[in-house]
C-alpha cells in the first residue's frame, strides 16, 4: 500500500489533525515481527544476522509512502553486546564494568549542538541524584545513503550512554534504578520545554538490552547502523519488527521494537486502557518504589501508539515485581469467563486479576523480551497469525509468516502456530521452552486465588433485598417520572421492552438507509 507523500517541515515527519472525515484516532494497523533465540543462551552474531534476515523477508508488511525510500518504521532489539561496546568504549578513552555491572542506553537526541548539550547536562545531574555513575557517551555511526532526504531531514543525533551499577545493588535492583532515572529525565526535559518535543526520546536503557530502531524500510536498519554488520556484535535473541503506521504516523521514536514489546496487530480498547490507567494512579504503591513511585507517572501520555502504550503498562509491571509472563497475562488474558474446559486454578488466577486491570484487547500478536526471557502471545481470538519453528540446534524461530528464513527440512524439530489466548516463551537462562501449560499452572497456583476472590468479591444476588419503607418512597415517584428518569422512550417500551416481556428473547429488527453519499 502507497501513502501520498506530503511536504515535511524540517525536524518534523507530517501529522494530520482530525479534519472532515479523517479521524487519527480511528487508524488501525498491522505489522511484521518476529524473533530467533539460541534457546542455550550462546552469543553469536549469527543471531544478528539471521534476524535481521527476517526482518528483510517481512518488508511486504510494512508500508511505503509515494517515495519508495521512505518507510514507516523498522527496528531490532537485541542483549547488550559486551565485547563490542568494550572495544568501543576503549577508543573513546573510557573503561566499561564487566558484563552485567553496567547499562547501555541508546537515546535519540536533538541535532541542536545547545539543545544537546542541555540534555546531556540533565542526564548528568539526575543520575548523580539518583545514586548512579555515568561512565561515558558514544556516538552511534551511521550512514545515511540509503535513506530519502524526507526521512533524513527528521532524523535525531543518536547517542549511546554507559551507566556503572553500584556497588552491592543486585541487577533487578539497578534495572528498577534505571527505569526511574528515565522517567525522571524524560519528565525534566519535558518540563524545562514547556511539553515542546524537542528531539529527545530515549530509546532503550537497560542493562541487558540495547535497541536500534528508526523510520526505515527494513533493509534499511542494517545499511543505517553500520554496528550491526560488526561481527563482533553478538547476542542470543534478537526481536525484530517492520511497522506499517495506521495507528498513529511514522515517527523515529514510534518505531517498534520498544524497549519490551514488538507488536503485530491493535489494541482497541486502548483508550479505556489508558484512562485506568492514569486513574490509577492516585492509588498506586509498590514497596520497591516507595515515595519515589509518583515519579514515574504518567505511565502513558497522548500521542503515544496503542504498542508504546502497551510497552509502558508491561514495563511498570514488571519492574513492580511482576514476572514477565504474570504480566503479560494480566494484560492479555485468554478466554476464561464461561469456559467450562479450563482449570479452576487458572480461571480463579483470571478472575482475580480482571479486578486489577482490564485487557488490553484487539487482535494482536505481542512479541516480548527482558533479555533473560523472549516470548509471545496471541489475542483471545487469535485474529493475527504467528507461527514458529524449533531447530535441532536449539533455535526457535517465531514470526508473522511461515518461511521468513530458509532451514531445512531434516534440521526441524517442530513446526507449529500461536493459538489463540497462548503463550511462547524461551528461558534463556534455563535453557529451554516453558510450555504454556506448565507456565500458566505454575503462575496459577503461586497463591490462592480461589480463596482470595471467596474473601472478598461481593456478588449482586448475595446483597440482601431493599427494606419495604425504601421501596414505598421509591413507589411514591410516578411510573414515568422513573423512566425518564432511566432514559426509557416510548420506541425502547413499544419494541424491546414489550417483545422481550412476552417472548423472553431480545428482539430483532433491521433498518436500511438508501440515503446517497455526499461523496
Amino acid at each position: 500500500m502507497t501513502k501520498p507523500i506530503a511536504a515535511a517541515p524540517k525536524g518534523a515527519y507530517p501529522r494530520p489533525h482530525a479534519q472532515g472525515l479523517f479521524d487519527p484516532a480511528r487508524e488501525i494497523d498491522a505489522c511484521g515481527v518476529g524473533f530467533i533465540a539460541q534457546m542455550k543462551g550462546t552469543k553469536s552474531h549469527g543471531i544478528v544476522e539471521d534476524a535481521l534476515r527476517i526482518l528483510e523477508n517481512l518488508e511486504h508488511r510494512g508500508a511505503v509512502g509515494a517515495d519508495p525510500l521512505c518507510g514507516d518504521g523498522a527496528g531490532i532489539l537485541i542483549q547488550i553486546p559486551h565485547a563490542f561496546f568494550a572495544a568501543e568504549c576503549k577508543t573513546l578513552g573510557f573503561a566499561l564494568p564487566q558484563p552485567g555491572h553496567y547499562a547501555a542506553g541508546f537515546i535519540f537526541m536533538p541535532k541542536d549542538d545547545r539543545l544537546r548539550a542541555h540534555c546531556e547536562r540533565v542526564w548528568a545531574r539526575i543520575l548523580k541524584e539518583e545514586g548512579l555513575t555515568l561512565i561515558g557517551w558514544r556516538s552511534v555511526p551511521v550512514d545515511r545513503s540509503s535513506l530519502s532526504e524526507l526521512i533524513i531531514s527528521t532524523e535525531p543525533l543518536h547517542r549511546q550512554v554507559f551507566i556503572a551499577r553500584p556497588a552491592g545493588m543486585g541487577e533487578c535492583e539497578f534495572e528498577r534504578r534505571l527505569y526511574l532515572t528515565r522517567k525522571i529525565v524524560s519528565n525534566a526535559i519535558h518540563m524545562a520545554y514547556k511539553g515542546r518535543d524537542i528531539g529527545h526520546y530515549s530509546v532503550s536503557l537497560s542493562s541487558r538490552t540495547i535497541v536500534y530502531k528508526g523510520m526505515f524500510l527494513s533493509y534499511q536498519v542494517k545499511a543505517y547502523y553500520t554496528d550491526l554488520s560488526d561481527t563482533r556484535l553478538t547476542s542470543a535473541m534478537a526481536l525484530v519488527h517492520q511497522r506499517f503506521s495506521t495507528n498513529t504516523f511514522p515517527s523515529w521514536k514510534l518505531a517498534h521494537p520498544y524497549r519490551m514489546v514488538a507488536h503485530n496487530g491493535e489494541i482497541n480498547t486502548l483508550r479505556g486502557n489508558t484512562n485506568w490507567m492514569a486513574a490509577r494512579q492516585a492509588s498506586v504503591s509498590s514497596p520497591l518504589f516507595g515515595d519515589q513511585i509518583s515519579k514515574l507517572w504518567p505511565i502513558s501520555y497522548e500521542g503515544q501508539s496503542d504498542t508504546a502504550c502497551f510497552d509502558n503498562a508491561l514495563e511498570f509491571l514488571t519492574m513492580g515485581g511482576y514476572s514477565l509472563a504474570h504480566a503479560s497475562m494480566m494484560l492479555i488474558p485468554e478466554a476464561w469467563a464461561g469456559n467450562p474446559t479450563m482449570d479452576a486454578k487458572r480461571r480463579a488466577f483470571y478472575e482475580y486479576h480482571a479486578s486489577l486491570m482490564e485487557p488490553w484487547d484487539g487482535p494482536a500478536a505481542m512479541a516480548f523480551t527482558d533479555g533473560r526471557q523472549i516470548g509471545a502471545t496471541l489475542d483471545r481470538n487469535g485474529l493475527r497469525p504467528a507461527r514458529y519453528l524449533i531447530t535441532k540446534d536449539d533455535v526457535v524461530i517465531m514470526s508473522s509468516e511461515s518461511g521468513v528464513l530458509p532451514v531445512a527440512e531434516e534440521n526441524i524439530v517442530k513446526k507449529w502456530r500461536l493459538q489463540p489466548g497462548k503463550m511462547l516463551l524461551i528461558d534463556l537462562d534455563k535453557g529451554r521452552i516453558v510450555s504454556d501449560d506448565e507456565l500458566k499452572a505454575e503462575l496459577a497456583a503461586s497463591h490462592p486465588y480461589e480463596t482470595w476472590l471467596k474473601n472478598t468479591q461481593i456478588r449482586v444476588s448475595d446483597l440482601p433485598l431493599p427494606k419495604a419503607a425504601n421501596q414505598n418512597a421509591v413507589m411514591r415517584a410516578s411510573l414515568l417520572d422513573l423512566q425518564q428518569a432511566f432514559g426509557y422512550t416510548q420506541e425502547s417500551l413499544k419494541f424491546l421492552i414489550a417483545p422481550m416481556a412476552a417472548t423472553s428473547n431480545e428482539a430483532v429488527g433491521s433498518m436500511g438507509n438508501d440515503t446517497p453519499i455526499s461523496a
